[in-house]
């Protein structure tokens, strides 16, 4: 067969994912704090977007529908040939506004700022240890390789970098480095630049200035039965050192009241607070659901603006005038569909999870994205973009979107349960147990059972580790040490 060049025409149809279309997806998976910073930054940006001013809200009715967005794109733009109307004022005070004259009097009235308005910078761990450096007296090179030891802690205390390293950074003896970390381990907070756990403990353990002197024993046991200790292997232990079971308990209570992170009290503290995108309120009988828009601009177009660029300038300005108008109506487009898609999402599940709304958590039900999807006819990935970074406040609290999709666990009766309320479920019973014999996983599937759950063993071990409930026998050694 001779191979030959030739030009066919084929029509094929596929997605396009446009500049403005990947805007609007983005949109979706916006929160609302992200998205008012979005909006402030697309207004200084674009000439052609400007706020509405608050006279002109909208009734409770269009906001509604039509939530704080305004776009105006029927309203033909002016030909730039057009003979325009002599404008009163000057183009530039439309741009910047004029500009702003205070009086003397107005320029000295001004509010004192208080004292209690300074917060001082709190102190890092390095700054605490770079302090206790400055005080000491050591060698030049012992203190370059102190310096770096400090830089390369991590916020809990922990060197994150071998002494190899950096004695090869520094170009300096592997015996000053070993000075140098013998003399950051000795500061403040005691435990400070272990290289793992085990060393961070012998640290303190060992330390001089401790009020009674350390259990010989526990250094043994960290030192040598690091490994058994982990995994509360204690019969293990005290066949290992000869000893009686007890007594190695009783050194292990010891070492449970030491610092694990050195340097948890100087990690800094980030207060994170969460703005619901959401309000869902009982009225009467029935849900209310309210976007949040607080400080949610109203964006509209600029007409004026527009034709007053596409009059003074030529084609090119006028393209550019055309871009930003059409980049303009998709953003407020966009938004008023994000707004429109939000809500009925918000609305979907409060119809599926209407009892955990009317009684709590134990009655939340499985729900799938899928379930939504078919709901309001929309795609699943729509769905789970709208639900992503997004919270509810509902009367039994603030929780994320994301916190209503759950699996289910399958009851005698034929119906599921989620696994939010397995989990409650697993909680109130270890909280009800008998401290003295603590219930096994074996023992919580037995119980579940005898509720109609249909669940394995593994499973109740899974939701145990997931809310941080420790095994039997080391709750059991709890109440031991407490005892």
């Amino acid at each position: 067969m001779a191979m030959e060049a030739r030009l066919s025409l084929r029509q094929t149809q596929r997605l396009v994912m446009t500049p403005m279309l990947q805007q609007a997806i983005h949109l979706l998976q916006l929160s609302t704090v992200e998205l008012q910073e979005l909006l402030q930054k697309e207004l200084q940006e674009n000439p052609l977007l400007e706020e509405a001013p608050p006279e002109e809200a909208p009734t409770p009715e269009a906001e509604r529908e039509t939530p704080r967005t305004e776009a105006t794109p029927e309203t033909p733009a002016p030909a730039a040939t057009e003979d325009a109307p002599d404008l009163p004022f000057d183009i530039s005070e439309v741009m910047f506004g004029p500009p702003e004259e205070r009086s003397l009097v107005q320029q000295e009235e001004h509010e004192e700022t208080r004292f209690e308005n300074f917060v001082g910078t709190p102190t890092s761990l390095a700054d605490h240890l770079d302090e206790q450096l400055r005080l000491t007296v050591v060698a030049a090179d012992v203190r370059v390789a102190a310096e770096e030891i400090i830089g390369n802690l991590d916020d809990d205390g922990y060197l994150r970098a071998t002494l190899e390293e950096i004695a090869e950074k520094r170009g300096l003896p592997l015996a000053v480095v070993r000075a140098a970390l013998s003399l950051v381990q000795g500061f403040d907070p005691i435990g400070v630049a272990a290289r793992d756990l085990r060393e961070c403990l012998l640290i303190q353990l060992r330390d001089p200035a401790r009020e009674r002197p350390a259990d010989p024993l526990g250094i043994e046991i960290l030192d040598k039965h690091f490994d058994a200790l982990q995994r509360c292997k204690y019969p293990e232990i005290a066949r290992a050192l000869k000893v009686d079971q007890d007594r190695v308990l009783t050194a292990v209570q010891e070492i449970a009241t030491l610092e694990p992170k050195p340097g948890r009290r100087f990690a800094p503290v980030e207060t994170r607070y969460v703005v619901p995108d959401v309000f869902v309120k009982k009225v009467d009988d029935d849900y209310a659901i309210i976007l949040n828009e607080d400080g949610m601009p109203r964006l509209r177009i600029n007409a004026y603006y527009r034709s007053v660029i596409g009059r003074e300038q030529g084609d090119e300005a006028r393209r550019y005038v055309e871009d930003r108008l059409r980049s303009a109506v998709w953003l407020i487009k966009s938004i008023q569909q994000r707004q429109k898609t939000l809500y009925k999402v918000t609305n979907s599940i409060v119809q599926f999870q209407r009892s955990f709304l009317d009684k709590g958590l134990p009655y939340l039900r499985p729900l799938s994205l899928r379930d939504v999807a078919e709901d309001i006819r929309m795609h699943e990935s729509t769905v789970s973009r709208v639900t992503t970074s997004k919270f509810v406040e509902t009367p039994q609290g603030v929780f994320p979107l994301k916190f209503f999709f759950h699996s289910g666990i399958a009851k005698a009766q034929g119906d599921e349960v989620s696994s939010v309320s397995v989990k409650k479920m697993i909680e109130d019973l270890v909280a009800r147990e008998d401290l003295a014999k603590p219930l096994s996983d074996q023992d919580i599937t037995r119980a579940l059972r005898q509720q109609g759950l249909t669940i394995a063993r593994r499973t109740v071990a899974k939701y145990r580790e997931e809310l941080g409930i420790l095994p039997s026998h080391q709750r059991r050694l709890a109440l031991r040490k407490r005892a």
